[in-house]
């Protein structure tokens, strides 16, 4: 609490009345009417009556005449120090006091707040102003100007970049009280002291005079914190109140300052510029905007030339500091224009370099260069009057956004050189690959590695020279060049997985091939000379021989013991099928077919094949039985003659018959020999027919 004006020592003593016991006070203060000296010093004491447990400071006045002119410094250090401790503040203004420079204690506020930011975080201190011997003018008014006031000082602070943007309700709370005159309305005086005092009563609770505040020291370290408050404060040498003239300089040059930057901010020329630049660039931007700043600071200084130096340099670097945020948005706007259109040639510019075969490597760090020197030359007269920041900001954008570019054309580039060599890679292994599946023999598989080998090293060397363009440490290129041999073995692998898919139709396949056709691709007749069950083993074992390729990849050219187990176990070894998995490959990391499945196709495959050869051997019994039965061959003359004889001898029998009357029994005999002799004709074009059908068959399997 603030003890002014050594004639309102009485009134102190009854604002104390909130905090101590009114008796106490006046038995303690017997000759207080004859204007003794006001507080000296710290007092601190514990508030009676008041919950929960509050202490109560009472400072030495910020204006009181026995320290005298050079007494400044413990005011503020005081002032900062009741700040810096307290949750609440009690400030006791005179009513005539707001609005004016020094008595209302501007300065002083100005430099507690200048000092509480540097040394306090914001905990949320209660400012109360007592406004004492208010009259006519209502509490409102002077509340708003008060605040005002305050708002103003705390605006005018410079802060750390950490507070640049911190409102002053984030360090403090508000408060307004008004008194009335103790000397002329001491009873509403009282009464109003009263009402003061209820305020305090649970203040820390939610909606009290400090219901949030922050960072509490607890009750047993109030002694220590303070202590070391008061040190930090007393040590500081940047706390004394600036001297008559430097305060006379301040409120001057600041306010110039404040017109010379209307003036700028206002002028039409400026105006002009700064609309134009949102729309499009402007020419001769930097020139034009410098001019204008140039104008503006030399007025400055032809006005404060006469006040402290420091102050006004002080208040000028403030001047260019606000105006560079003003013209700020206008200049990067311009450099913005600038280094968007130099990224769009750069796009244009490398994209037709490369598409001249220019090395990527060469034609990139050539159209950088070419791009950041001219974006240099054009931001010349785009950077105005040091704006150099914004220039060198939006010049490592250009530069960022040109390495990013570089970057995903670059990645783009190896991406389609990649596909392109595993489009080569694919190309020369694929159909060759599954040709020498399709063949499976004991030689299958090596000379899949001979070939997987030959072409890696073409592929390979061929893919490394194309990299040379490209700026990339070993390990870049080796990780590519791995991942090309990783997808070629890829090829590989997924014929072979695919071939695996489909064995059971290849090997039908081979054993149809095997078994049903002669060395001409002809189909076997079937004769004695077939040895059905020799054709039929040779033919089971080639397949399995497939099985046998297929149900592994030795890509890398490792024996294995594969064909001896599947031999063993499709005939007297069944139990070596088992198995989930092959002895040389536990992981079946290169397993295709697992033995329980190569047990379980080969007897269903065996199943299949046993219908074709017991075919083969019914048609080989049957052509073997129609060898034995003599050829009668009844020729097409020998028939017609037969017919013709019949025909003949009925004719004479019916005329004799007719002859003699019988004609019954002619034409009884007319109707039995013709039914006869059709069927004898008959007869012999079904056999001529069958005849030519069989020799028409014969002819187109040979002819196949």
């Amino acid at each position: 609490m603030d003890a002014s004006k050594g004639r309102h020592d009485l009134i102190n003593m009854h604002v104390l009345f909130c905090f101590l016991d009114l008796h106490t006070l006046i038995s303690s203060f017997p000759v207080i009417l004859i204007r003794p000296q006001t507080t000296e010093g710290i007092w601190i004491a514990r508030c009676t009556g008041i919950e929960p447990f509050t202490i109560v400071m009472d400072l030495e006045g910020t204006d009181g005449r026995e320290r005298g002119e050079d007494g400044t410094l413990f005011e503020k250090q005081s002032a900062l120090f009741a700040i810096a401790l307290s949750d609440i503040m009690l400030i006791n203004m005179w009513c005539h006091d707001i609005g004016r420079e020094h008595a209302a204690n501007k300065p002083l506020l100005k430099i507690v707040f200048q000092v509480m930011l540097r040394l306090c975080s914001p905990r949320k201190t209660t400012l109360m102003f007592i406004i004492r011997d208010t009259k006519r003018t209502p509490i409102e008014i002077l509340d708003l100007d008060l605040r005002k006031d305050i708002n103003e000082i705390w605006d005018s602070v410079p802060k750390a970049e950490a507070h640049k943007h911190t409102q002053l309700s984030e360090f403090f709370n508000v408060e307004v009280v008004a008194l009335s005159s103790y000397e002329y309305e001491d009873e509403n005086f009282k009464k109003q002291v009263a009402n003061l005092r209820q305020k305090f009563f649970q203040s820390i609770a939610p909606g009290g005079l400090a219901g949030d505040r922050r960072l509490v020291v607890p009750g047993s370290d109030f002694s220590l914190s303070a202590q070391n408050i008061w040190k930090d404060i007393k040590e500081n040498k940047d706390l004394d109140l600036p001297s008559y003239r430097v305060m006379v300089a301040n409120v001057r040059c600041e306010k110039i300052a404040d017109e010379k930057y209307s003036s700028f901010a206002e002028n039409q020329d400026w105006v002009d510029i700064s609309e134009a630049v949102k729309s499009h660039p402007v020419a001769d931007f930097g020139k034009k905007l410098s001019s204008l700043l140039e104008y503006c600071f030399s007025i400055y200084d032809e006005e404060v030339i006469y006040y402290e130096e420091t102050v006004r340099s002080e208040k000028r670097k403030q001047l260019e500091e606000r105006l560079m945020k003003l013209v700020q948005p206008a200049t990067k706007l311009m450099l913005k224009y600038i280094r968007s259109e130099r990224l769009d040639e750069f796009k244009g510019t490398f994209n037709n370099a490369l598409k001249e075969g220019q090395g990527f490597e060469v034609a990139a760090r050539d159209c950088t260069m070419k791009s950041m020197r001219l974006f240099d030359e054009q931001c010349k007269d785009a950077t105005s009057y040091q704006a150099i920041s914004d220039y060198t900001k939006i010049r490592d954008k250009l530069s960022h956004d040109l390495d990013l570019h570089i970057t995903e054309v670059r990645a783009t580039k190896l991406n389609e050189l990649s596909t392109q060599y595993e489009s080569n890679f694919k190309q020369a292994l694929g159909g060759r690959v599954e040709a020498h599946l399709k063949e499976a023999s004991d030689n299958t598989w090596p000379a899949i590695k001979t070939l997987f080998d030959r072409q890696t090293i073409a592929v390979v060397n061929s893919f490394s020279s194309a990299l040379s363009s490209f700026k990339m440490d070993e390990q870049e290129k080796g990780d590519m060049i791995s991942k090309l041999k990783d997808y070629g073995r890829g090829v590989v692998e997924g014929k072979a997985r695919e071939a695996a898919g489909k064995v059971k139709y290849l090997m039908k396949d081979r054993f149809e091939f095997i078994f049903c056709y002669d060395d001409d691709s002809m189909p076997q007749d079937w004769t004695e000379n077939h040895d059905i069950q020799a054709m039929a083993k040779a033919a089971l074992s080639s397949s399995l021989e497939l099985l046998s390729v297929l149900a592994a990849i030795r890509l890398d050219g490792e024996s294995d013991r594969i064909w001896n187990t599947l031999k063993q176990g499709t005939t007297t070894s069944p139990h070596l099928l088992a198995s989930s998995a092959w002895e040389e490959d536990p992981e079946m990391k290169k397993t295709l077919i697992t033995p329980v499945q190569c047990k379980s196709f080969w007897d269903q495959f065996k199943q299949e094949t046993e219908k074709i050869i017991t075919q083969a051997i019914f048609i080989q019994k049957g052509n073997m039985k129609k060898k034995k039965i003599p050829k009668q061959v009844v020729t097409t003359s020998k028939v017609v003659a037969a017919g013709t004889a019949c025909v003949v001898g009925i004719v004479s029998t019916v005329a004799a018959c007719t002859a003699t009357g019988n004609v019954a029994v002619a034409v009884g005999v007319a109707v039995v020999g013709g039914a006869a002799v059709g069927v004898v004709v008959a007869g012999a074009l079904v056999a001529v027919a069958a005849h030519t059908a069989l020799v028409s068959l014969k002819n187109m399997a040979r002819g196949v």
